[in-house]
């Protein structure tokens, strides 16, 4: 018996339907967040030295620039919002490090080696803290930076003023002297940081610089 074939012309091919991948919708705080990590990692690449533009930026996104503009009114309000991420980051960290640690000099070191530690893994947000990525930007980010150093040379006072009450031990010399000092070298080092491309080497070990400051806990 020889097995009958189906032919299967004139007879219409049924395609499957194919649906269209669902474009991911976003909250309006999401995108800004996005916004955010593309700049911080704009920042953070071998060109994160060049003057930022909104056109780079909205590319690197997807978005146009119209587009961008719906998540931030200008190019001023994405730095304050970076430069307000690292303050609130820090400082976090720094309260964080205050009820962990008891001892003042103990305490110092730890955030010392920490906001070092955070600036050396982020390039593209120690850029904005030394002001090389806000050259070409509004002079009031300047001064925003300049706010963020100020908390945090008062941080350092009320640590360093603490002491007394917890240890019963001062200081030789004026807290506040010290605690300027503190912050001194902590926008040295990350100009260095920069200024070497953040390529580690010896003489950029923090617990070779903390020899310096010990003394002043003696």
């Amino acid at each position: 018996m020889v097995e009958e074939q189906l032919s299967l012309s004139g007879v219409e091919e049924v395609t499957p339907e194919v649906k269209a991948p669902k474009i991911e919708k976003r909250t309006v705080k999401e995108r800004r967040q996005q916004v955010l990590t593309v700049l911080t990692h704009m920042l953070h690449s071998e060109r994160g030295m060049e003057r930022m533009t909104t056109a780079r930026l909205a590319k690197e996104v997807g978005v146009s620039e119209a587009a961008l503009y719906r998540y931030f009114p200008s190019k001023t309000k994405m730095f304050e919002a970076l430069i307000e991420n690292i303050e609130h980051n820090l400082l976090s960290r720094i309260n964080t490090s205050i009820r962990n640690e008891t001892n003042t000099m103990n305490r110092v070191h730890d955030i010392l080696q920490m906001i070092l530690d955070f600036a050396r893994k982020n390039p593209g947000l120690t850029r904005i803290l030394t002001g090389h990525a806000l050259m070409f930007e509004d002079a009031q980010l300047q001064a925003r930076v300049a706010q963020f150093f100020d908390r945090l040379e008062m941080q350092f006072v009320n640590i360093l003023q603490m002491r007394k009450l917890r240890e019963g031990k001062g200081f030789a010399v004026d807290v506040r002297i010290i605690a300027a000092h503190l912050v001194t070298l902590c926008e040295g080092q990350f100009m260095r940081y920069v200024r070497t491309n953040f390529r580690s080497t010896s003489n950029q070990s923090f617990e070779q610089q903390w020899r310096f400051i010990e003394p002043l806990f003696a």
